[in-house]
């Protein structure tokens, strides 16, 4: 769908509407009764107001491709949440399992769809013009080339993914929208204004901050989940040590009272993220 709709909008136009997904994932997260930080809800205001103002007036687009173009985000936010719910749900899929799993998805989705828009006539009109590779071995090359390199921008990511940080993976992506726009603009000449212009560097502002706001949350959570593994590793420690190694009951109670003061921080700084959430 994101290639079709590349046919009809100019790559400013598709790059800037796909800054729309984390808005349209936070509403199919709400609609599954998922909790939506404060911040999070927050932060994702600028980018819907930057892809107003960068899709108003001269940037070039179709009412077609308008109407594929917000297919392609509906869909992207579904395969968001439906990849979320199989990394981390019941399944517990591995990443390179679930690629497994969408890759031949993806093939018959292209198949059919190349059939319904009409690539797959208009490849048969020229495969004995200029398409078939014993005339003319250029697009064939272009095909498997851009092949090759979606399948290492998968991998590279699952790799990077491991190696580094999910922070260092969004800053990557951040950086990679404005290059897109960037080269886009001067290869196809793409006529912007200034609201336009302005609107653009609002999207991207706001997707770096939602990318922080994220992985913020993110981080909180794991750090207080290990904290509360510690505090429950301590408090079984305890009673087996007392019990054990003849430790008086003054030791387990200091014992006890340490927990207390954990659990109390604990408590003060759940009370600290949910009022900031």
């Amino acid at each position: 769908i994101g290639n079709a709709s590349l046919r009809y909008v100019s790559v400013n136009f598709n790059q800037v509407m796909r800054s729309l997904v984390p808005a349209v994932t936070i509403v199919m997260g709400i609609c599954l009764g998922k909790p939506v930080s404060r911040k999070r809800q927050i932060a994702v205001l600028p980018v819907v107001i930057g892809v107003a103002m960068a899709t108003f007036g001269d940037m070039s687009y179709t009412v077609f491709g308008l109407m594929i173009t917000i297919l392609c985000v509906l869909l992207a936010a579904l395969k968001v949440v439906a990849s979320g719910e199989l990394l981390t749900g019941d399944l517990k899929m591995h990443p390179v399992d679930l690629l497994s799993k969408m890759a031949p998805l993806a093939m018959v989705q292209c198949l059919i769809l190349s059939i319904i828009l009409g690539e797959f006539e208009e490849i048969q009109a020229r495969w004995n013009k200029d398409l078939d590779p014993r005339i003319n071995w250029y697009p064939m090359f272009v095909v498997v080339f851009s092949g090759v390199c979606a399948f290492s921008l998968n991998i590279s990511s699952l790799m990077a993914n491991k190696l580094t940080s999910p922070l260092t993976l969004c800053i990557a992506a951040n950086v990679k929208q404005v290059l897109m726009i960037v080269i886009s603009t001067i290869i196809f000449n793409t006529p912007i204004s200034l609201l336009n212009g302005f609107g653009i560097v609002v999207v991207l502002a706001g997707s770096a901050q939602y990318s922080f706001v994220s992985m913020a949350e993110k981080e909180g959570a794991s750090k207080k989940a290990d904290r509360f593994v510690k505090d429950d590793s301590d408090e079984e420690k305890g009673p087996l040590l007392s019990n054990g190694n003849g430790i008086s009951s003054s030791s387990s109670g200091n014992n006890m009272n340490n927990s207390g003061k954990k659990k109390s921080v604990l408590s003060s700084d759940d009370e600290v993220l949910e009022s900031s959430n």
